[in-house]
């Protein structure tokens, strides 16, 4: 059985969003189903809605950073109840039997994760978003709200909040480590804050000085434009740990160079062409350069719980849903500080 809500959905790969509805399975032993309250807008959901991350199959309502009240659970569910403060992510199933879902980084399932929209779920439909009135989802892949965290802020820490997270906790970003997060945007802006709760020392590199009062106001020690070349000089050598941010294919010779010995460059943005990478920057100070995918589902708790305990929260504008379309404008014009946020009451 399923039960029909309302949602926004791509149409086709050209067309607005508009007001549609689409299917949610009742629950079944293990589900959790909760109305949605909140939807993030990530720019994932614009490459994937508008075909450049692949072929879809349209309707498709988007949005994976949920945050909604639980109104129903199966029978066999334990860990949650009605009326619990709860989110979803960027996926909703795995494989759970591989060495990835086994160690708890189901981000990594080597069968392949199930993307919380525009993936095959087990019953064979294709899975459908956060920009809807309400969802189903096993308990495995649900999370825990802290109370501390208001659910429309709490939504962006779903992917946002996490791909941030994950990589900075691996690579054991801490108070004696020299933090630079490429990019001052919807995930930029979370490295900072996150980077800075750690007790990490925290550079922003940006192109311009032009957000360098809100760098230093979300937590950063020091701003610097990436547009001057004296930069470049000045930093050489400087830092422990870059994240890059943005998906801008960048000189990565230059952003190397920053790096200590032993330093890494994480990659969190997916550039629209191929990574040109010079050999001798890694080699000659033993610098690594790497990439990270969101959490598995343990660290993305982790990381709730520390938001809630260090008071840790994006910085959002809550949007109604009827202007998803002009958001998504603005959002590739980096017309946003710093994460959109739907509000979804009248979807419920």
């Amino acid at each position: 059985m399923t039960t029909t809500v309302s949602a926004y959905a791509a149409t086709s790969a050209t067309e607005p969003l508009a007001k549609t509805t689409i299917e949610r399975r009742d629950p079944g032993p293990h589900d959790v189903a909760f109305d949605i309250h909140f939807a993030g807008i990530c720019h994932s959901d614009i490459h994937t809605v508008k075909g450049e991350w692949g072929q879809i199959d349209y309707p498709l309502a988007p949005g994976h950073e949920i945050a909604g009240i639980v109104t129903a659970v199966g029978a066999e569910v334990t860990a949650f109840k009605v009326g619990d403060r709860v989110g979803v992510g960027c996926f909703v199933d795995s494989c759970r039997e591989c060495s990835s879902c086994l160690a708890g980084e189901e981000n990594y399932c080597k069968r392949g994760m199930v993307g919380t929209y525009g993936a095959v779920d087990r019953d064979g439909t294709q899975t459908q978003g956060g920009y809807s009135g309400a969802i189903v989802v096993d308990e495995n892949y649900v999370l825990r709200i802290p109370d501390s965290i208001p659910l429309d802020a709490a939504a962006p820490l779903l992917c946002a909040g996490i791909t941030t997270y994950s990589p900075l906790r691996h690579w054991s970003a801490g108070p004696d480590t020299r933090v630079a997060v490429i990019g001052l945007g919807g995930l930029g802006h979370m490295a900072v804050k996150l980077a800075h709760a750690m007790g990490a020392n925290v550079t922003v590199l940006s192109q311009s000085l032009k957000k360098m009062e809100d760098g230093l106001r979300l937590g950063a020690n020091e701003y610097y434009a990436t547009s001057d070349p004296e930069t470049f000089k000045k930093l050489a050598g400087s830092f422990d740990l870059i994240l890059n941010t943005v998906s801008a294919n960048l000189d990565m010779g230059d952003y190397l160079g920053l790096l200590d010995v032993d330093g890494t460059l994480v990659e969190l943005g997916a550039p629209e062409r191929p990574m040109s990478v010079p050999v001798m920057p890694l080699l000659g100070m033993r610098r690594n350069l790497s990439g990270s995918l969101i959490g598995g589902i343990a660290e993305t708790q982790e990381m709730l719980d520390f938001c809630g305990e260090h008071d840790v929260r994006p910085e959002i504008e809550v949007i109604q849903p009827d202007y998803i379309n002009e958001a998504y404008e603005r959002v590739l014009a980096s017309d946003v500080r710093y994460r959109f946020v739907i509000d979804t009451a009248s979807l419920r």
